[in-house]
């Protein structure tokens, strides 16, 4: 029997339609805006190992007492690569002072850490570590003063911090001292915090900076405010921008979070700042859910702390071809692991929607200390895009110990110190099936 022409090519016609808009749909879908983009598609951790070359290399830099002024331990591990193959690394809280040999006063098999004189090590809030283009480090810079080294960026003034406020640097870029320039600079976020109780025993957020330094001598020019959210009167709800600092294009889009009480989870939030010009404020705009905003204020949260999901108080985005990745604690996990586990996010725009949590990484931590109330804990996950390539992405992580909820730890990080040194991971993503 013949078919009727006319049905047969209105059929063909509409299954046509819907194949080539089903094509466009899914390619359109995995492909972020932007001329020739790379294609995003979903990402997930597939895989992770331990990475004994960095995490030993400052293992050594740290036990050695050729010098007595440099880095023994710290947290807050960031990193960028300099013009001509040099590394710097950038900590919050430092350690310096000598590294003794085991046991322990405690008789424990630990090497530990008093100053030369026999008396308790002091704390920086701050300081530089050289490397060379391998990651190895070399040299610690501080400042030199006559009561003895300080952190590298100094404290507020009373004009931009109540007293014995600090600054901790978060991440760093190299990019023109203004647009179009030929010279370079490099540019550190800074979170400058103040003393605190309770929730805030490790300090009350204020408001963010970025430190101009001179290339190649590395030497502080000035420290400008970008985001000052000293007049929000919820510390909770104020946001620290440069947990992570990501170019891409004419831009860099720099990730911050608040610090909330009433949840396990903090939020994420985002600004982009034009190439050169970090360290103006009036250049920077924060995403207000629909477009680009001057007004800090207007901000919203591009993940938001709720359910299972959320992010930790330092997190890290990456970008992996067309996708961008974010690690960070499972601090809505729960079952504590906040301080224990990785999870990560993807999204095909730096500002969402992200999908996830996907995956989880336990790493490797010390156990907790003997004889003590003090726990281990991990945090902070930092990628390294300059250390990634075929081995896999290179991630950070800090280890510390904590006391009882609601009080400091009581030393244990001397005691053993290699409970306050950054360890590494290498992690590879892949795409999951379906």
């Amino acid at each position: 029997m013949r078919r009727p022409v006319g049905r047969v090519s209105r059929r063909t016609a509409v299954l046509a339609a819907l194949f080539v808009a089903a094509v466009l749909a899914a390619v359109l879908g995995t492909v972020p805006t932007g001329r020739n983009a790379a294609p995003c598609a979903a990402r997930e951790i597939a895989s992770w190992a331990p990475e004994p070359r960095f995490t030993n290399a400052f293992a050594r830099y740290g036990n050695d007492n050729s010098r007595l002024d440099d880095w023994t331990g710290g947290d807050g591990t960031h990193s960028v690569r300099l013009p001509g193959g040099r590394v710097l690394w950038l900590f919050s809280d430092t350690f310096l002072d000598k590294i003794q040999d085991p046991p322990n006063p405690k008789g424990q098999p630990h090497s530990w850490r008093r100053r030369a004189d026999g008396g308790l090590p002091g704390l920086l809030r701050n300081s530089l570590v050289l490397a060379d283009p391998t990651g190895r480090p070399y040299r610690t810079l501080v400042r030199r003063t006559t009561d003895g080294p300080a952190g590298y960026f100094p404290d507020p003034s009373r004009a931009h911090g109540p007293k014995g406020a600090w600054r901790w640097p978060v991440a760093a870029r190299v990019e023109p001292r203004t647009p179009g320039s030929s010279e370079r600079v490099l540019r550190v976020l800074l979170w400058n915090r103040a003393p605190g109780t309770g929730p805030w025993l490790f300090g009350e957020p204020r408001s963010t900076e970025v430190a101009t330094l001179s290339l190649p001598r590395l030497r502080l020019e000035r420290v400008t405010t970008v985001a000052d959210r000293t007049a929000v009167p919820d510390p909770g709800a104020r946001v620290l921008y440069g947990t992570a600092a990501v170019p891409e294009g004419r831009y860099t889009y720099v990730y911050g979070g608040d610090a909330p009480t009433g949840r396990p989870a903090a939020q994420a939030y985002l600004a982009r700042v034009p190439t050169g010009r970090l360290a103006e404020a009036r250049a920077w705009r924060y995403w207000d859910g629909t477009g680009w905003r001057a007004d800090a204020g207007r901000a919203v949260p591009v993940l938001r702390g709720e359910g299972r999901r959320g992010v930790g108080s330092a997190y890290t985005v990456v970008r992996d071809g067309g996708t961008w990745v974010l690690f960070t604690m499972d601090a809505a996990g729960g079952g504590g692991r906040g301080l224990a586990t990785f999870t990560s996010y993807w999204s095909c725009t730096p500002h969402g929607p992200w999908h996830g949590p996907n995956g989880a990484v336990t790493p490797p931590r010390p156990p907790d200390p003997a004889d003590s109330d003090e726990r281990t804990a991990v945090y902070n996950p930092q990628a390294h895009p300059e250390f990634t390539g075929r081995p896999g992405l290179l991630l950070s992580y800090d280890v510390n110990t904590l006391g009882p909820p609601g009080t400091p730890a009581a030393g244990a990080v001397n005691d053993d110190v290699t409970l306050y040194r950054p360890r590494f991971l290498r992690l590879r993503m892949t795409t999951p099936a379906g």
